[in-house]
C-alpha cells in the first residue's frame, strides 16, 4: 500500500502538468473531435485536474455515491453541450491512459515488490474510471430523457 500512496502523491504533485497534457492529447486526438470543439478547454482542464490533484480522496476517501455525483453531471453538461457519448466515454478512457502513460515514464519499476504495488494502484484506478465511465453514461441517458420529454410536453401542450 505504501508504493500505492507513493504513486498517488506524485500524481497529485504533477497535476497540474498531467491536465495541460492531456488538454494537448484531447485536442489531437480524432476520436473527439466533437468533445473538443464544444466543450470549452477550461472546463474540461479544470474537472482533470480535479480528479488528478485529489487522486488519493476519489481513490481512498470517496464513497460509489460521491463518484455517482460527480460523473453523474459531467454526463448531464456533456449531454447539453451536445457531445456524443462515444467521444465522452473516450475522454474519460484518455484520461486513465494519460495518467499510466505518466507513471510509466515518472516512475520505473525496479523491483517485483513495486510490481506488486502497481497492480494494487491499477485495481483502484480501473475500479475508479469504470465508475466514472458507467456514471457519466448514466447521466447523460438521463440528460437525454429528460429533453425527450420537454419535447413531447411542448407538442402535446400545442
Amino acid at each position: 500500500m505504501m508504493l500505492a500512496y507513493r504513486l498517488v502523491r506524485l500524481i497529485e504533485t504533477h497535476s497540474n502538468q498531467l491536465a495541460e497534457g492531456l488538454l494537448e492529447k484531447l485536442h489531437q486526438c480524432e476520436k473527439c473531435r466533437d468533445y473538443r470543439t464544444r466543450v470549452p478547454a477550461e472546463d474540461f482542464r479544470t474537472a482533470v485536474f480535479e480528479i488528478y490533484n485529489h487522486l488519493g480522496e476519489w481513490l481512498l476517501g470517496k464513497s460509489e455515491q460521491d463518484i455517482e455525483r460527480r460523473y453523474v453531471q459531467i454526463g448531464i453538461r456533456r449531454e447539453q453541450q451536445g457531445v456524443p457519448l462515444s467521444e465522452l466515454m473516450y475522454a474519460i478512457v484518455l484520461t486513465r491512459d494519460h495518467l499510466w502513460d505518466f507513471l510509466k515514464k515518472e516512475d520505473p519499476l525496479d523491483r517485483p515488490v513495486e510490481v506488486f504495488g502497481e497492480l494494487e494502484m491499477l485495481q483502484m484506478l480501473e475500479a475508479f474510471f469504470d465508475k466514472a465511465i458507467y456514471y457519466a453514461a448514466v447521466g447523460y441517458e438521463k440528460a437525454r430523457a429528460e429533453e425527450k420529454t420537454k419535447n413531447r410536453e411542448a407538442v402535446h401542450a400545442k
